[in-house]
């Protein structure tokens, strides 16, 4: 896999103008990119569909939590475009609907753990009282992986336990929450430099601010891609 294949570009923008300007500035650069929640509602799953009609690889992060029939019915319906990832929350009655749904088509289903914005703290606040929060994530990995999931998304501060458990080594795993040396951390909480998170074991690093906000988002989709060279 190449350097470029291994950077999944969030396009985590105001608009689909401005996320259409970022994918015109890394043509031919970047392949993958995320479509998120937040351009759902301005045209979002339309720009989905046009990325694919480009050749472009699409990873749809929905994070899907309903009954099980909604869930089945909704995979079902965005499969029909063929998009490559499909984030669902990572209760195994979910991850078993959006297998159901998915059905024979390609699209990988992707369980979400704990959001790399939460910790401890935020733990105690939703009544999750005990426990270490890597080791909550591995458990809810594992279970969502046994319900059928393609892999997981998952923290960098996780990606050496999830390795080395069992039902995960050679599973997806998708890892948000990359920094590139000197850059801001943000609203995120458990973060990794791109070459901690492959050196790791993650599969895909999802990055957007770094990318998106910098002056020349190709110069910092270049930058990722050495610093990834040295993985």
């Amino acid at each position: 896999m190449s350097t470029k294949d291994k950077i999944i570009v969030a396009l985590d923008v105001e608009s689909c103008d401005k996320a259409r300007s970022i994918l015109e500035r890394l043509d031919g650069h970047a392949n993958f990119f995320k479509i998120g929640l937040g351009l759902i509602g301005k045209g979002g799953l339309e720009l989905a569909l046009e990325m694919k009609k480009r050749g472009l690889h699409v990873f749809l992060d929905l994070k899907l939590f309903d009954i099980s029939n909604t869930i089945e019915n909704a995979v079902s319906g965005l499969c029909e475009a063929k998009f490559d990832f499909l984030t669902v929350q990572g209760d195994p009655q979910v991850v078993k609907a959006a297998v159901k749904g998915r059905g024979a088509y390609g699209m990988k289903i992707l369980a979400v753990t704990f959001l790399t914005s939460l910790d401890r703290e935020d733990l105690n606040q939703n009544m999750i009282k005990s426990g270490a929060i890597e080791d909550l994530a591995v458990s809810r990995a594992e279970k969502a992986i046994l319900a059928g999931a393609d892999g997981v998304i998952a923290s960098p501060k996780e990606l050496i336990l999830l390795r080395n458990n069992t039902h995960c080594t050679k599973k997806i795993i998708v890892t948000p929450g990359i920094r590139p040396t000197k850059s801001a951390i943000n609203d995120q909480k458990r973060v990794a430099t791109p070459h901690e998170a492959l050196k790791n074991g993650a599969s895909y690093l999802v990055i957007g601010r770094p990318i998106y906000q910098a002056e020349d988002p190709l110069a910092a989709f270049k930058e990722i891609q050495k610093e990834i060279s040295q993985s």
